[in-house]
This record gives structure tokens, C-alpha cells and sequence, in this order.
């Protein structure tokens, strides 16, 4: 079976790991079924460890912004950890994300370290927008994390962008870009669904459905509530996927990735997912029950996962644990981190307002 890298978690003392896979199909997706892969125990360890850093993470976030450490904006990513642990594993260092403006637990697991994010949050210097930005507007260019972006559904169109500046230099790099069920009712997402298929664009569209714009269901706001069907418009390749299992993730991003670098174009995924906190850090959640969160935390991918390194792979408790507080240790030193940071200077208001020469990805 072949073997594929992917990026391990960054400031990690691990070993490169690999995943192993058996050749997929992509004649059919939707009749593709998890069970073919399979997945190693240093696979489920690294989507542990990545999906516990992005909770922890997320957590003290909310907290801090109690206190009024961190201000403005902020949108956690509690509940949709298992999106970015399973497309992490499916794609290349190389290969580009972007996303809205619930960006932290992407950001994090393409390789953005925690220190810079939390810098970022408290609006400092050593942010990785230099605390420009903010919660909404996490950018790294080295590790292919395009944004962070605040306008609903405007990275859509930036995302195909990217792809089409791939396909122009003449790479098979990938561009997944990502957006919540409230963005598919914007109208750049159909003129982007046009452009990518007609020049056949290698680019991933992946809807991260977490049941809510805002505080609005999507059988509220709309007639097709199954969003991967928006597809068919196009003749576009689209599937429904558990946004929940890291497996089903890594699978339908395989499966779409292997599309885009053979240059067949194109693929939508619904990653059929569920936040545990409000829209926003404001949002007083009156929309939904109780009882329906609970349901959903019934299914949360990081409990699962830590019972399936304990139950299937005979990781030790003691493991766990050295890797909890691995993870405990580096939220704590990020926010030590951010709290040490100087704030930005007077001379960097107008840097950066254009592009400049000296940034690493312009390409004569």
C-alpha cells in the first residue's frame, strides 16, 4: 500500500507518521465508504493530540475573552475538530487552505504555532497578522494559511484564486477552501462554481455545516437543505460527508484532492458538522435546546477517538496523559506568550496596506 506524509503538529517532539491507505475510486463518491482506509495508530494519535490543542486552545480562548483580555469579534471552533484533523491528514504542506472568519482551529492545524495565534487574539506585535487582524483574520504565509476573512462567503472566490494561480504556474498543489452553510447562500459561491468548473480550477469547496448561520437553521433558509447537492448546477463532483469522524473527513478529501491534482477539477463536500458554542462569543443561543447540544457532544470526535487509541490500539492511560499535558503545557506558555508580547508599533499602521515585494509568494 502506498504511503502518504502529512504535516505533523507543529513544536511536537513526534516522528514523521504516515497513513495508509487503500486506492480509492472517485468515479462515485458518494458510494465510497470509510471502511476502506485504514487508518494507523499514529495516525489516531496525531488527530488526538491536533484536535485536543485546538479544544484547549479554543477554551482558554473563551475564557481570556471573559476576562477582556482578548476583544472585538471572536467565533470558536468548539465541536468541528475533526474537519481539520481528518484535511490535514488528506493533503501536502503545499497544498493552500482558506477559510471565514471561525479560522483559529484551521490555522492551528496547518501549522500556525499557538503562540502567534494567541498573540494575535491579544492584538500584539508577534501575532501572526502582527495584531492587525485579530480573531477574524489569522494569515500565514509560510505555512499556506491564507485567512481568516470577515465577509461571509468572500474567501470563495479568493480560494479558487489560489487554485487558479497553481494551475497557472503549473504545480498540482491544492486549494481547500472552506465556508459555513450560511455562505452558500451568497452569490460569489455561484460565479465561483461556474469559473472553477469551466477552466476545471484544483480546488476543494467544503462546507463546513454546522446547522446554524448565525442563529438560523438552514431548512429556515432555504429549499435545498442537502448544500453538497448545490453541485449538480454544475456538473460538479459533490458528496455528503460526517464532519464529526476524522476517517470520513480524510476519506472525502482524499478522494476530492486525488480529483484536483489529476486535473479533473473541482469537488464540493458538506462536512456535516455541529458547533458546541454560540455563533459568536455574544450569541446567547436561544435558537436551540439544550437536550440537542448534549446529543451532539454524545458524538464528539475527541472523546471518541481518545476511547479508540485506548480500546483498539492499546494506548496506555499514562500516554493520554503525557499527551494532555503536552497540550496543557502549550496553551499555557502561548498565553504567557501573548501577555509578555509588545503591542505593534506607530510605524506599522500603513505596512502592509499593499502588496510588497519582499513577501515570499510572488512569483515573477
Amino acid at each position: 500500500m502506498p504511503e502518504k506524509h502529512f504535516k505533523p503538529i507543529p513544536n511536537r517532539a513526534y516522528f514523521p507518521f504516515f497513513v495508509l491507505y487503500l486506492p480509492l475510486k472517485t468515479e462515485n463518491l458518494a458510494t465510497t465508504k470509510s471502511s476502506e482506509t485504514k487508518f494507523s495508530k499514529e495516525t489516531y494519535l496525531y488527530w488526538y493530540e491536533l484536535m485536543l490543542l485546538l479544544r484547549r486552545f479554543e477554551d482558554k480562548t473563551g475564557q481570556l475573552y471573559g476576562m477582556q483580555k482578548i476583544r472585538g469579534f471572536c467565533h470558536l471552533y468548539i465541536g468541528q475538530e475533526a474537519l481539520a484533523a481528518g484535511c490535514m491528514t488528506a493533503t501536502r504542506p503545499e497544498d493552500f487552505f482558506i477559510t471565514a472568519y471561525r479560522d483559529h482551529g484551521l490555522a492551528l492545524a496547518k501549522g500556525i504555532s499557538a503562540k502567534a495565534c494567541m498573540a494575535e487574539l491579544y492584538g500584539k506585535a508577534t501575532g501572526c497578522s502582527k495584531g492587525k487582524g485579530g480573531s477574524m483574520h489569522f494569515f500565514g504565509v509560510e505555512e499556506r494559511f491564507f485567512g481568516g476573512h470577515g465577509i461571509v462567503g468572500a474567501q470563495i472566490g479568493t480560494g479558487a484564486g489560489l487554485a487558479f494561480a497553481e494551475k497557472y504556474k503549473g504545480t498540482d498543489n491544492v486549494s481547500l477552501t472552506f465556508f459555513g452553510d450560511g455562505a452558500a447562500r451568497q452569490g460569489i459561491l455561484h460565479e465561483t462554481f461556474n469559473l472553477a468548473m469551466t477552466w476545471k480550477l484544483p480546488v476543494i469547496f467544503i462546507c463546513e455545516n454546522n446547522q446554524y448561520a448565525m442563529g438560523t437553521s438552514v431548512t429556515r433558509t432555504s429549499n435545498v437543505v442537502d448544500i453538497y447537492k448545490l453541485a449538480d448546477a454544475y456538473d460538479m463532483p459533490g458528496d455528503s460527508v460526517d464532519g464529526m469522524n476524522p476517517e470520513a473527513v480524510h476519506d472525502a478529501v482524499s478522494r476530492a484532492v486525488k480529483r484536483a491534482r489529476n486535473g479533473d477539477g473541482p469537488t464540493l463536500l458538506e462536512m456535516k458538522t455541529y458547533r458546541y458554542k454560540g455563533h459568536s462569543m455574544s450569541d446567547p443561543q436561544k435558537y436551540r435546546t439544550k437536550e440537542e447540544v448534549e446529543e451532539y457532544k454524545e458524538k464528539d470526535p475527541i472523546e471518541i477517538s481518545r476511547l479508540k487509541l485506548l480500546n483498539d490500539f492499546k494506548v496506555t492511560e499514562d500516554e493520554i496523559e503525557t499527551i494532555n499535558e503536552r497540550v496543557r503545557i502549550e496553551v499555557e506558555e502561548c498565553v504567557k506568550f501573548a501577555e509578555e508580547s509588545p503591542w505593534p508599533s506607530d510605524d506599522e499602521l500603513l505596512k502592509d496596506v499593499y502588496v510588497q515585494e519582499d513577501y515570499p509568494f510572488i512569483v515573477d
